[in-house]
């Protein structure tokens, strides 16, 4: 059951003694409970008008406390009962008049957009969820994830369903598409992707064929790590080409 939130989506007004922040800010205080939220995906909630930012005089976004709460609520929402967003907006709006609403109980699946791992036998895998379930979580057709597919960008296990990083992409494409990016202009992503991960490959190899088994391990941990500086490098440099400040 949810408590009335503070705010709602027309609350862009904030109170007098509230600190406004900017959009980036917002970004680093949802990213403790949402590490995969982005600057695109909180403009996206913006336009579909479920969170309404006040406005400067030179254009810049500022978000209240109350902002900030209700964005969490949403990401919550979809993280933990997969709702789409109209749902999501009606329950905000039952909320707003002060009405109590009762969610459906978490997804158990919940785990793996938080990139939980569990244990099959001596092998470690990533909880799959089946194709119905993707398109939920991405709010996209199967036209949509079809096409994707067809692309590269997606795929299914080889034992059937998608894991983690396939929710995470299905999302990540769905935003991109809704600001016209086609799966034709992501092939470029793409092929940058499989070359980064072929050089980590490089590096980690001849440790993941040392007969020691922790050694073996601290291969795995040093692909994760290496993969992480990955990305954050390349965000780096796309901003950086951009001339991109975070406001």
């Amino acid at each position: 059951m949810l408590r009335t939130p503070t705010g709602g989506a027309g609350h862009g007004a904030a109170a007098a003694g509230d600190r406004l922040v900017s959009i980036g800010a917002v970004l680093n205080q949802l990213r403790d409970e949402f590490p995969e939220v982005t600057i695109s995906k909180i403009r996206f909630l913006e336009a579909e008008g479920l969170v309404e930012p006040r406005r400067t005089a030179s254009g810049y976004r500022k978000f209240s406390p109350q902002d900030v709460e209700r964005l969490a609520q949403i990401l919550r929402m979809q993280r933990d009962h997969y709702l789409p967003l109209k749902v999501i907006r009606e329950h905000l709006d039952a909320l707003a008049r002060g009405e109590q609403v009762t969610l459906p109980a978490p997804s158990p699946q919940r785990d793996l957009l938080d990139g939980a791992w569990e244990v099959e036998g001596d092998r470690p895998t990533a909880t799959r969820v089946g194709r119905a379930e993707l398109l939920a979580a991405a709010e996209v057709s199967e036209e949509e994830l079809a096409e994707w597919e067809s692309y590269g960008l997606i795929a299914p296990a080889a034992e059937g369903g998608y894991d983690a990083e396939a929710v995470t992409v299905a999302r990540l494409v769905a935003d991109l598409g809704r600001f016209g990016l086609e799966p034709r202009h992501l092939r470029a992503v793409k092929a940058a992707a499989d070359r980064e991960a072929g050089l980590v490959e490089q590096m980690v190899a001849p440790l993941r064929r040392h007969r020691n088994p922790q050694t073996r391990a601290h291969a795995e941990a040093t692909a994760k790590e290496l993969a992480g500086l990955s990305v954050r490098l390349h965000a780096a440099l796309v901003q950086t080409a951009l001339g991109i400040r975070l406001q």
